[in-house]
């Protein structure tokens, strides 16, 4: 098996470089990830400039680039042999509910299995004691089981961890995204020329996280999969929306 790994917090974090670890022996591995930090980078490619890649200790690869950049070049121009599976992470916080659709983590699996690749995201549910080697850990679980699901067309499983030894872990859940509350408001600040500033406010505390879904999961030490179809659609509200814009013609 051959496995690209990238991530979006940036070639040196500490959760790539313990998922590279932990995965060793499993598969013959490649590491292409952004060369700085490109959280909340979603699924943005760079369009408008050439991009380079520079290499590292121990066959690392960045890109000047987003978390998108590095798995379509690696796999469509980077390496000639092609590859299994993308792995994308270990995130250094959650990617819980609609935290997927800002995040760096999820659109670097996402690039994987638009390229027709099986992916994974996966996150650390960080609450200060990093345990990265636990999910480094649930990873390897993954990937050494037989008969990989069908998950179907543009589907990736997103995985959260809790931040525990693996020896708390209590499980796995097959779980549903939740939904998080509205977000904390901006926080103004003042540069020192003067001019007004903003910080992005922190993101809401989940407000859909009842049992069945992620937030619930790793709230009880479980690990949370999540599988993760790429169609926006609202497929129930077809037929409603269907007749009001026929009856308006």
């Amino acid at each position: 098996m051959r496995i690209l790994l990238s991530n979006d917090d940036g070639v040196h974090s500490p959760g790539l470089v313990a998922l590279h670890s932990g995965l060793e022996g499993v598969a013959e591995i490649e590491v292409v990830a952004p060369d700085r930090d490109h959280s909340g980078a979603s699924n943005s490619l760079t369009l408008n400039r050439p991009l380079t890649v520079e290499q590292h200790p121990g066959g690392f690869r960045s890109v000047d680039g987003t978390p998108t950049d590095c798995v379509h070049l690696a796999v469509n121009g980077l390496f000639d042999e092609p590859f299994d599976r993308v792995v994308s992470g270990i995130n250094t916080h959650a990617n819980l509910g609609d935290d997927i659709i800002y995040s760096g983590t999820v659109a670097a699996a996402t690039e994987g299995r638009h390229l027709g690749l099986p992916a994974i995201a996966v996150s650390l549910v960080n609450d200060g004691h990093f345990h990265y080697e636990t999910a480094a850990r649930v990873v390897r679980e993954l990937l050494e089981r037989e008969d990989w699901p069908d998950l179907g067309a543009r589907c990736i499983l997103n995985v959260n961890v809790p931040d525990v030894p693996w020896e708390a872990i209590a499980g796995f859940r097959v779980t549903r995204l939740g939904h998080r509350a509205r977000a904390e408001g901006a926080v103004p600040m003042t540069c020192p020329r003067g001019k007004a500033r903003y910080w992005i406010g922190a993101a809401g505390e989940g407000s859909d996280a009842g049992p069945g879904t992620d937030f619930h999961a790793v709230s009880q030490n479980f690990v949370s999969i999540t599988p993760v179809h790429i169609d926006m659609t609202r497929h129930e509200a077809l037929s409603s929306l269907r007749q009001w814009v026929e009856a308006g013609r």
